[in-house]
């Protein structure tokens, strides 16, 4: 049984539910997606090349994997463009649908948004200050060109998010969910492909961990999709995961551009750092369980 709130909502979606139209849908998301992410990368080449010369493209291009300067990290989450787009386009184009039908109602999407936010918040803002007394970071940006770089960051942040809800727990989980019932269909497979594509080699003998972290997100955001019939709480939720992961403590030899710190072991560090990371799970539910509190749903 699905939630009534959600199941009111897929009454447009189950106009065109075919799954050769998913199909040319996902097709369409990749293309835009890759057309994108390749035509900004080849702007940025050819505004490195006209600084440092043809070599120093290559070194720029490869350093895109583990982002450690604002510029790069900038980059990469404007290459998200295109995997936003791509599911708005491909649910008016092929199932005649709203583009507003893929977020929900404004006003409920709004308030999901919030709680989803404030529940992180709440919840990783203590955490972190313990984090810092006990392992002491390493300082990485200065906080006044951090704040400065904030009022580009953050819509390039959201739109990082946003891209990823609107294309696994909008359209991916909509679609198979209006022609589906099956729950392992509709519900966990977009999750599950959600935490294989975060698959991170950074991570070491932490891979397992990493993923089992990403797929309680994915779920945790597919469950809060469901009971309100918005976006927002798993966008909120999203936002200021990432936020708190990406803008004030990354791993080493992760995305750390933005960062104003640094941890002290990277990613794949085994020991202490798998407990921290397998610790970040329960955490995790807990900001679920207070979101729907909030939101009494």
């Amino acid at each position: 049984m699905r939630h009534p709130t959600y199941e009111a909502t897929l009454s447009e979606v189950r106009l065109r539910p075919q799954l050769w139209r998913l199909a040319l849908g996902l097709l369409l998301c990749i293309y835009i997606y890759l057309s994108g992410a390749v035509l900004l990368a080849a702007v940025a080449s050819a505004v490195i090349a006209s600084d440092t010369g043809p070599f120093g493209v290559l070194p720029f291009l490869t350093g895109l994997a583990t982002p450690d300067t604002p510029g790069k990290v900038m980059l990469v989450l404007g290459t998200f463009l295109g995997m936003a787009l791509g599911p708005m386009l491909a649910v008016s184009a092929l199932h005649g649908r709203d583009v507003g039908s893929l977020i929900g109602d404004g006003a409920e999407w709004l308030r999901g948004f919030l709680a989803g936010l404030l529940a992180v918040v709440l919840l990783y803002a203590p955490l972190l200050a313990l984090t810092f007394w006990i392992d002491p970071p390493d300082s990485n940006l200065a906080v006044t060109r951090w704040l400065a770089l904030l009022p580009l960051a953050l819509p390039l942040l959201f739109l990082q998010i946003a891209a990823e809800e609107l294309l696994f727990r909008g359209y991916l989980q909509q679609q198979l969910a209006a022609r589906f019932s099956a729950r392992f269909i509709w519900f966990w497979l977009p999750a599950l492909l959600f935490a294989l594509l975060h698959a991170s080699p950074e991570a070491g003998a932490n891979l397992p961990l990493v993923l089992l972290g990403t797929l309680t997100f994915a779920l945790v955001a597919a469950d809060l999709a469901e009971r309100t019939g918005t976006l927002g709480a798993p966008m909120g939720l999203h936002f200021a995961n990432n936020f708190f992961a990406l803008f004030i403590l990354s791993s080493q030899g992760t995305i750390t551009g933005l960062a104003l710190y640094t941890s002290t072991v990277p990613m794949g560090e085994t020991g202490w750092n798998s407990l921290s990371i397998a610790a970040a799970i329960p955490v995790l539910l807990l900001a679920w369980g207070l979101t729907r509190k909030i939101l009494r749903v």
